[in-house]
């Protein structure tokens, strides 16, 4: 598996809610922080009714805010919700969609989570193009990875063959291996 700066950087196919080695997962939310389709859809239903039970004390949050609950029926320690932009319409997208990145790993380095699985944030039904939105993750990372100390391994878990490639191919752009 490809490092920076001694952190492991991965890109697999695959079900977010099936991670059971990644101490932190992310969700795509929105802004209620309720159950959705996509991604939000699928950590809440294996979550169970205790996840959005929590989750409405936290709500509403805004396009780049992120704010932490637990996980539980998930195999993981935390969900760290993110709510990115809507494409075309919340301004500035790239550098909200980056402060997802950035308060997320906040998040999991303040509750000293070694790991962390990210959706491919605002691809979906917020319509952000999957080449720019994978370009801004991996920029904002390897802007952050300098003040990580308990995060070692940051993984991209993505639904589809092509949302795969497309990552794969930024995070080589992005990162060369040490």
């Amino acid at each position: 598996m490809p490092s920076y700066k001694n952190i492991v950087l991965e890109c697999v196919q695959g079900n977010i809610t099936k991670q059971p080695d990644i101490s932190a997962i992310v969700n795509a939310a929105n802004a209620q922080l309720r159950t959705g389709g996509g991604v939000a859809g699928a950590i809440h239903r294996a979550a169970g009714p205790k996840l959005a039970e929590e989750c409405r004390a936290k709500a509403p949050i805004s396009p780049g805010e992120a704010v932490i609950s637990g996980a539980y029926n998930l195999p993981n320690q935390y969900v760290i919700h993110c709510l990115g932009p809507v494409y075309g319409q919340d301004k500035p997208e790239e550098e909200l969609l980056a402060n997802c990145y950035r308060n997320a790993l906040k998040l999991a380095e303040e509750h000293e989570n070694d790991s962390i699985a990210f959706p491919a944030i605002s691809t979906g039904v917020f319509g952000y193009p999957t080449r720019e939105a994978a370009t801004v993750a991996f920029e904002t990372i390897r802007d952050t990875l300098e003040q990580l100390e308990s995060v070692k391994e940051i993984r991209f878990v993505l639904f589809s063959e092509e949302d795969l490639r497309i990552h794969q191919r930024m995070l080589e752009e992005i990162f060369k291996p040490d």
